[in-house]
């Protein structure tokens, strides 16, 4: 029998990433999507079509208290069993110390620091009641342990995850149990065939640009694209590093590890450079750890 995982928020971006290389290893994967039905069954038929493993999709507004317990219930009981959870289902809400509104705070506090925590809650007493030996995955971000304007809550959520899951994985080490994190940076978490598809960007989608509610025009650069120039592995991430990185520490590989937060960002952060960076001219910059280009008239 294979091994059983849910993924929050797993119809698109780096949680779409992890269910399908999960499902590649032999997973039965139930995942969760906030509205977009058709991408998550979309994820499922891909599970079900290309690796033979079944893939069970339910909505669910994860910042509405409950609904994550609601949810674990309903999943554990369709899988029937659990190995693995990995918390990913998160939103950045950018705003300034001074124009934070309580509705944005509660919202960023109950869904990417509560949520996690009830799930983590409820994973670990169903794996100590079974006596399985699984493992706890949370994704956080390189932005907790960087500081960047306008992000704060989302900063500090983040960090609270990274010492928080010290004393987790002390909590149920003598079970078998781990936990760990894995920190994306700058991750591709739409195509520029999803892009083009939007009609325009919300509150949250911080890689959009007012051009491209223009379809007559090919989106060719991107957000992405212009800040993985200056990362200094010379790229921005994929799904799929993050995705390998959730596979190593769910592996047996990974089994004397725990407590840990595991940073894929191909160096972002090494040199202290902030995201915002790729609004700046890539080649004239030349880039972390490369020489700049000479402009010639």
């Amino acid at each position: 029998m294979g091994k059983k995982a849910i993924v929050t928020g797993g119809s698109r971006g780096i949680g779409k990433g992890i269910a399908l290389a999960l499902a590649a290893e032999g997973y039965d994967v139930a995942i969760t999507y906030a509205s977009k039905r058709e991408a998550a069954e979309a994820v499922a038929e891909e599970i079900r079509s290309r690796y033979g493993r079944e893939c069970y999709c339910y909505q669910a507004a994860l910042e509405v208290p409950g609904a994550a317990h609601e949810m674990f219930v309903k999943a554990v009981a369709d899988l029937g069993s659990l190995d693995l959870l990995v918390n990913n289902a998160g939103l950045t809400i950018c705003e300034s110390i001074q124009n934070i509104t309580e509705e944005n705070l509660d919202h960023l506090l109950n869904l990417d620091f509560r949520t996690f925590i009830i799930l983590m809650r409820d994973a670990t007493r169903y794996m100590i009641d079974h006596e399985i030996k699984g493992n706890v995955i949370n994704i956080t971000s390189s932005r907790g342990e960087r500081a960047y304007p306008e992000c704060g809550i989302y900063c500090g959520l983040k960090a609270g995850l990274i010492h928080a899951i010290k004393a987790f994985a002390l909590d149920v080490s003598a079970y078998g149990i781990r936990i760990n994190n894995v920190a994306p940076g700058a991750t591709r978490i739409r195509t520029k065939a999803e892009m083009a598809a939007m009609a325009t960007g919300g509150a949250s989608d911080y890689f959009w640009r007012k051009e491209y509610e223009d379809k007559t025009k090919e989106i060719t650069s991107d957000f992405w694209d212009e800040l993985g120039e200056l990362i200094p592995l010379g790229r921005a991430g994929t799904p799929e590093d993050i995705a390998n990185a959730v596979l190593f520490l769910a592996s047996e590989k990974a089994s004397y590890i725990t407590g840990i937060t595991l940073r894929v960002d191909g160096g972002l952060i090494l040199p202290g450079m902030p995201e915002g960076f790729a609004g700046q001219s890539a080649t004239a910059s030349g880039g972390w750890g490369r020489p700049a280009v000479e402009e010639t008239e």
